[in-house]
Parts: structure tokens; C-alpha cells; sequence
């Protein structure tokens, strides 16, 4: 109760709607504290481009000053560091190492994120909408369900099915 009395007080200049919506007594308090202390975590949180949530800040080699095999590993090295602040890659399979490594370093390190941290806050990108273009979400990744319902709601043809050319098992977090 004290615990939850000394959140309750620190939330007070962050007073909203998302505090109005918790009714004490509804839930245990246990999970009323969780609750104050991530909205606190939130609320307190830096915004910083993701590169600046490493000591030191994450500046990768350019990739034209990369053999492969130094970019593979440099890669890698990458996506590690990144899922140690559970910020994991999803659909990956179909981007070159190459093209991974220039989308995480043109579009992910320089992306401003709050830097929460909770071991339940996680960040997921979705890299097969980098290029917005959604035959490669319907080639790669949709089940045949996904790709029937788009084909429906857009009247439009599907494109072919194809194996992602390559497959990777990345971090992925269980947030």
C-alpha cells in the first residue's frame, strides 16, 4: 500500500486519462503497481535515437568499406546488441544481409524511440513494410488465410507465393 501511495504521488504531474481508467480495488495491488510503475518508466523515459541507447553510441562501419563476411559479422553484432535492449527484427528473411544491415543503419539507429526501461517493453520492427511495398508482405510471410482476405478486400490479384531466399533465426523476444 505504501508503494503504492509513493507511485500514485509521483504520477500526479502525469496525471491523464490512463490513470482515471484504474479503478483501485478492481485489481490486486500487486498489479496496480506494475501498472504505476511502467506508466511512471514511460512517462520518465528519454526519447533518444536507438544508436544513443549503447555506451558507446552504435556508429557501424559504412557498408561499402565491408567485405561480405566483415558485414555479416558486423551485422550480426548488430542485431545482438539490439535484442539486448529488446529491440528485435521481424521479417528479415527476404533482405540480403546487405540490405538488412543498410536498414538498420538508415532507418532503425537513427529512429527516436523511448528509452524505457522495462524488462516488459519491447520494440518490434516490421521489415517487410520498410519499403511499403506489400508484395513482399504477400510473397514472403502472409498465410494463404492472410493473403485470400487481402485479395478480397482489395479485388486485386496476389502475387506468387516464394520461399524467402534468406532465412535467418533472429532474436525474438518474448515481451
Amino acid at each position: 500500500m505504501l508503494l503504492n501511495a509513493k507511485l500514485r504521488d509521483e504520477l500526479e504531474p502525469f496525471f491523464d486519462e490512463s490513470l482515471q481508467i484504474l479503478d483501485s480495488g478492481r485489481v490486486p495491488i500487486r498489479v496496480e503497481n506494475e501498472f504505476l510503475s511502467a506508466i511512471l518508466a514511460w512517462e520518465r523515459a528519454p526519447v533518444l535515437p536507438i544508436a544513443q541507447w549503447f555506451t558507446p553510441t552504435l556508429t557501424p562501419p559504412r557498408a561499402d568499406h565491408l567485405s561480405a563476411e566483415e558485414l555479416h559479422e558486423v551485422l550480426w553484432d548488430m542485431i545482438h546488441k539490439l535484442a539486448s535492449r529488446r529491440i528485435y527484427l521481424d521479417f528479415t528473411d527476404h533482405l540480403s544481409d546487405a540490405e538488412l544491415y543498410r536498414l538498420i543503419v538508415r532507418d532503425i539507429l537513427p529512429s527516436q524511440e523511448k528509452m524505457v526501461d522495462l524488462s516488459s517493453h519491447c520494440i518490434y520492427y516490421n521489415c517487410a513494410e520498410a519499403d511499403g511495398d506489400i508484395d513482399t508482405w504477400l510473397r514472403f510471410y502472409a498465410s494463404e488465410e492472410e493473403r485470400l482476405g487481402w485479395m478480397e478486400e482489395t479485388g486485386q490479384s496476389l502475387p506468387p507465393v516464394e520461399s524467402s531466399p534468406y532465412p535467418r533465426k533472429l532474436p525474438d523476444g518474448s515481451c
